[in-house]
C-alpha cells in the first residue's frame, strides 16, 4: 500500500495562511486534519487495477479539527454515517475514475458536499394548532357523516 499524507489538496496561488480545503468563505479545513492514502481499487480494468493504485481513502480528523464548530460537527457524525468511524475520522474512498487525481478530487468534493450539508442550522419545527371553528367543523361534518349512515339501515332497528 501506498501512503501520502498531507498531500496538497489546495491551489497553489493561494496564500500559506489559507492553506487547505475550501468549503466555502468561511471554512476551510487545514490540511493537517486531512490525510490520503492510494490502494488499489477492486473491480473491472483488466492488468492495470493489478499494478495501479488508483483508489483513494480520504480521512479528515472530525474529532481534532477545531474549524468546524460541535453543532456542525455533531450534524455531521450524523450525516456521516457509517462513514464516520469510532476513532473520530470520516473516511471517504473514491475509486470511480481510472486516475488518482480524479478519484482524489472526487473524495474531496464529497467531503465538501458533506460538510456544506451539515452546515446549516436545521429549521425547529414549530407544532401548529387548530382554530376551534375548523375543529368544531370537523366535528360537525362528522355528525352528519354518520346521521346518514344510521339513516342507510333497516326501518325497524332505529328505535
Amino acid at each position: 500500500m501506498f501512503l501520502v499524507k498531507n498531500r496538497p489538496a489546495f491551489d497553489m496561488n493561494e496564500p500559506a495562511h489559507t492553506k487547505g480545503l475550501r468549503v466555502n468563505q468561511r471554512i476551510v479545513i487545514p490540511e493537517k486534519d486531512l490525510s490520503v492514502q492510494f490502494i488499489r481499487a477492486s473491480g473491472p480494468g483488466g492488468q492495470n487495477v493489478n499494478k495501479v493504485s488508483s483508489s483513494v481513502q480520504l480521512r479528515f480528523n472530525l474529532a481534532e479539527c477545531l474549524t468546524l464548530s460541535e453543532r456542525i460537527k455533531e450534524r455531521l457524525k450524523n450525516l456521516a454515517g457509517q462513514r464516520y468511524t469510532r476513532s473520530g475520522y470520516i473516511l471517504i474512498e473514491a475509486h470511480r475514475y481510472r486516475d488518482q487525481i480524479k478519484n482524489r478530487r472526487d473524495a474531496e468534493q464529497r467531503l465538501i458536499t458533506l460538510i456544506q450539508q451539515a452546515e446549516p442550522e436545521p429549521k425547529t419545527r414549530k407544532p401548529t394548532r387548530q382554530s376551534y371553528k375548523v375543529k368544531m367543523q370537523r366535528l360537525n361534518n362528522k355528525k352528519a357523516r354518520s346521521n346518514t349512515k344510521k339513516l342507510r339501515g333497516k326501518p325497524g332497528l332505529r328505535d
